[in-house]
């Protein structure tokens, strides 16, 4: 099997997967596109540009780093593959850098050249609290890879660019009502489950707060005020989600900002 790439969600399955005996080539995506600004076209200057300045100015990060960690990366979607599989998983997180690497790769490559499949789990067999495939040893990646592979056609790529423009457009009426008229999702079985989360992102309760930073104020507000202990008890409950501690404190700050906390 030469001339294959992987894909894969964020580095914590790579060392797995490097034990694995699947052949290719491995691009790690390190983008958090669940997280702040993003246009329409992916595949424009602008819309990396701003992604860079965006994470290195919230997540501490050189752009230095950016350009290694990221932008290079990006370079493999345009090498000459036979053959790409995208390794993602169920939570918003990952659906949404799927829908990034999905559009870049309509907009990269003559899809008639390399077949797309796609590896994204919502459970595993024996494991009753699934939270990744970076839990997953290369033994279970292989089954992964042996029994659940799909292969993504046309439709799936209708599917994710038209998820893409209501995502990014960030209006919860027009989103819940696509979500509601679309009764076919072809092979991207969790993207709908995991929109649905971020519909109530994007709703303000009475009191200001979306989703996220109401949970997180509740469990501030039950007794838990250290920042460690609040991820933790968020993540029993918001798996789907997907997001690390960086991200939470996203939404933490927003409530310190707002007055609400004391972390």
């Amino acid at each position: 099997m030469e001339n294959v790439l992987h894909i894969l969600n964020g580095d914590a399955m790579l060392n797995s997967f490097e034990q694995t005996g699947i052949e290719g080539d491995v691009m790690v995506w390190r983008e958090v596109l669940s997280e702040g600004p993003l246009e329409e076209n992916i595949a424009s200057g602008s819309f990396w540009r701003k992604r860079s300045e965006w994470i290195s100015r919230g997540f501490d990060e050189k752009p230095d780093a950016y350009e290694e960690k990221i932008i290079n990366e990006l370079s493999k979607l345009s090498e000459p593959y036979h053959e790409i599989d995208l390794w993602f998983e169920f939570d918003l997180h990952c659906q949404v850098n799927m829908l990034g690497v999905i559009l870049m790769l309509s907009k990269q490559t003559d899809l008639s050249a390399p077949a797309v499949y796609l590896i994204c789990p919502d459970s595993y067999p024996g494991m009753d609290d699934f939270r990744g495939m970076g839990e997953l040893d290369e033994a279970q990646l292989e089954y992964l890879y042996d029994n659940i592979r799909v292969q993504l056609g046309e439709p799936d790529f209708v599917i994710a660019a038209e998820a893409w423009n209501y995502y990014v457009n960030s209006d919860a009426t027009q989103l819940q009502n696509w979500l509601n008229e679309t009764n076919y999702w072809g092979n991207l079985h969790s993207l709908k489950k995991a929109l649905q989360a971020h519909v109530k992102r994007l709703e303000v309760n009475e009191t200001g707060l979306n989703y996220i930073e109401q949970k997180l104020f509740d469990i501030y507000d039950s007794g838990i005020t250290t920042r460690p202990e609040i991820y933790q008890v968020f993540w029993q409950t918001g798996q789907i989600y997907g997001m690390g501690d960086m991200e939470l404190d996203i939404y933490l700050n927003h409530l310190k900002n707002k007055g609400l906390v004391d972390l």
